[in-house]
């Protein structure tokens, strides 16, 4: 019952996540982004005190239901765990290893102390609902799309226009790489060897491990009834059971619960503390790690630090020119566009671990993992690119998603004046004065009449900014049609800042008399 409980609720937390992450037409409710914001490392990036105590208390009643259940790059092991075995020649085993508490605690240690420096990648690249996200927006969520792509095809012959045509493109080369490393290197231990992921690299297994040896609720032994016939260890793919010695590893059990049903003899239990097993189990000297309380230290210190690091200011990072885009015609450095609502570039980068479900999401696709735009330690972070589309002035869905407190929720209002970034206009690349005809397309496009046009030589008029009322939506970048370089840019700021409101101006009402002629 425990095990098939278990099965039902993962299924159910894995496919809303996973579809949540692939669903470009907007299938699932907004509030869907929950699932996101109960994550740990997000709860704990946010700062979000309710969700990181239900999550400990979940771990300190129960054990790791949390790795079992919420965590989808968990369910995702499981899943592939359980295809190996349909599909291997004979019957797959498992059998008990010693932990690799050193790596355990190396890995953690040192992603910790480079995210308190400052350099968030490791993090990001560590942690499972990160890593997982990228997998699903990089790798799959372009099959999934080409697949709507060939459906929409077939059905459109019939007259049946259910599904319709989307860009089906990489976001990212660098990130599509990375999130197909990550899918096979994960893909691969899950196959071979289990939960060797979540009990040997994962920071956030390690964390809760530790936390899961004093849980209430566990897998216990009975000696009188153990018969030694070990086929508990074959069925844990956490490798955590010694059968030989009676003794599990409760940091590193993931509650799958695949060893009750495996016992006949009904000496496997999922319960309180017992004094009868107790007596007979030495339930008291287990787990088989020994307590260390440099350990307790370490982590107590490590966790007060994480906590207090979402407020502290990370240092500056800038790019030289590079990549060989349209953007860095003149400027030896630029200021990267962070998406609205990130508050500045410091707070974005000490925040976000590139989970890239603001840009699986962002409906105007200008949301892009960042390569080296902003310096080694911003990584695949998403950075605001206008080459396919502009910030919709009314938007804020990536601050309504963000689960890692990087991007600020924002009402519409706010949106209106939150100034991202601001206009850069270069007179040398517009046609109105290379080409000596008329334009306007930028003014047409600004939703706050930042760019406006004013007489300029021979009845044509030319773009005036006013960077006050600016907010950097794009909108202007997007549609210049100069080339090679467009006349209209925009440039981010270090530090969003608040626009001045704009007055919309009202066209006078033109009174014709008869036809006009």
């Amino acid at each position: 019952m425990l095990k098939k409980t278990r099965i039902i609720l993962s299924a159910l937390f894995f496919g809303l996540i996973t579809f949540y992450f692939l669903d470009f037409a907007a299938i699932l409710p907004h509030q869907f982004h929950v699932l996101a914001h109960i994550q740990f490392v997000p709860a704990l990036m946010s700062l979000s005190l309710f969700i990181l105590v239900a999550l400990i208390a979940l771990t300190l009643i129960f054990g790791r239901i949390y790795c079992s259940v919420i965590c989808p790059m968990g369910v995702f092991q499981d899943i592939v765990n359980r295809m190996s075995k349909k599909t291997a020649r004979r019957k797959k085993r498992f059998r008990f290893s010693p932990a690799k508490n050193i790596l355990r605690w190396t890995v953690l240690a040192v992603t910790t102390v480079t995210f308190l420096c400052g350099f968030t990648a490791i993090l990001g690249l560590l942690d499972p609902y990160s890593a997982f996200g990228r997998i699903m927006t990089n790798v799959f969520k372009p099959v999934y799309m080409t697949g709507n792509n060939l459906l929409e095809s077939v059905f459109s012959q019939s007259g049946n226009y259910t599904f319709y045509q989307v860009d089906a493109s990489l976001i990212s080369m660098s990130s599509c790489m990375i999130g197909l490393l990550t899918f096979l290197l994960i893909g691969f231990l899950a196959w071979k060897h289990g939960r060797t992921w979540c009990n040997t690299i994962c920071p956030v297994g390690t964390l809760l491990g530790f936390v899961s040896r004093f849980s209430l609720f566990k897998i216990r032994i009975d000696e009188n009834k153990c018969t030694h016939c070990m086929v508990c260890g074959t069925q844990c793919k956490a490798s955590c059971i010694d059968s030989r010695n009676q003794r599990i590893d409760y940091t590193r059990c993931v509650d799958c619960f695949d060893c009750l049903d495996s016992c006949k003899e009904g000496a496997l239990t999922y319960s309180l503390p017992s004094a009868s097993l107790k007596k007979h189990t030495g339930d008291n000297d287990q787990p088989e790690v020994p307590a260390d309380t440099s350990k307790r230290r370490f982590l107590t210190i490590g966790l007060a630090a994480t906590a207090a690091s979402g407020a502290m200011a990370q240092a500056r990072n800038k790019w030289g020119a590079g990549m060989g885009g349209q953007r860095n015609w003149q400027r030896k450095q630029r200021t990267p566009i962070t998406p609205p609502g990130s508050v500045s570039l410091a707070h974005f980068q000490a925040h976000c671990t590139s989970c890239h479900l603001c840009v699986s999401k962002c409906p105007s696709h200008v949301l892009k993992p960042a390569f080296m735009e902003y310096g080694a330690a911003g990584m695949m972070q998403p950075t605001v690119y206008f080459d396919k589309g502009f910030c919709n002035f009314d938007c804020t869905v990536c601050g309504d998603v963000c689960p890692n407190g990087a991007i600020k929720p924002l009402t519409v209002e706010q949106k209106h004046l939150t100034q991202m970034g601001k206009v850069v206009f270069m007179k040398r690349y517009c046609i109105v004065h290379t080409d000596g005809t008329s334009c306007g397309a930028c003014s047409e496009h600004c939703p706050t009449q930042a760019l406006s046009m004013v007489p300029y030589r021979n009845g044509l008029t030319i773009p005036h900014v006013n960077t006050d009322i600016c907010v950097g939506c794009g909108g202007c970048e997007y549609v210049c049609p100069a080339r090679p370089f467009r006349a209209v840019y925009v440039e981010g700021n270090e530090v969003q800042q608040k626009a001045r409101p704009f007055v919309e101006k009202k066209e006078e009402e033109v009174k014709v008399d008869d036809f006009g002629f």
